[in-house]
């Protein structure tokens, strides 16, 4: 019998609006295994902060402010992965309740495609065991591709 694949996948949400104002929500989201989160906004001079590898950790991801372009790839080897790995993307926006869910076993980059751009990053690993997880790699190692094809790196 095979190994489960895990694969990112999209927990839907709503917004709601009347005269008092607006909830956005996503009730399909289930914190049982969420040990800690942290907000990132990158700097409007550097919108992209590439790449982080996960080898247990599981990731959640929900745009509160601006839009957010969220890739990741799937890592092959953990100590010399493959160059020519696929980059999937999300685009996560503060007007659309949506969180991504990717799982251990992916690198991914952060993209804010406007300046104030907040996202929330839940974790399932306690920080005191990040260090066993945690893989840089350079920006370069996966380009990224603008919408007109054209590279950032």
């Amino acid at each position: 019998m095979g190994a489960i694949v895990k694969q990112p996948r999209l927990i839907e949400g709503g917004i709601h609006t009347d005269l008092r104002g607006q909830i956005s929500f996503v009730n399909g989201m289930v914190f049982e295994e969420i040990a800690r989160f942290y907000i990132i906004s990158n700097s409007e001079e550097h919108p992209l902060r590439a790449w982080q590898g996960h080898r247990i950790d599981n990731k959640y991801f929900y745009c509160v402010q601006g839009s957010i372009r969220v890739h990741f790839v799937k890592v092959d080897h953990w100590e010399s992965p493959s160059k020519d790995l696929s980059v999937e993307n999300v685009l996560l926006s503060a007007n659309e309740s949506k969180v991504l869910h990717i799982p251990e076993g992916y690198a991914n980059a952060i993209e804010s495609l406007e300046a104030g751009s907040k996202l929330i990053s839940f974790s399932t690993l306690p920080l005191e065991r990040t260090a066993e997880d945690d893989v840089r790699f350079p920006p370069e190692m996966w380009p990224i591709e603008y919408a007109n094809g054209n590279s950032k790196f």
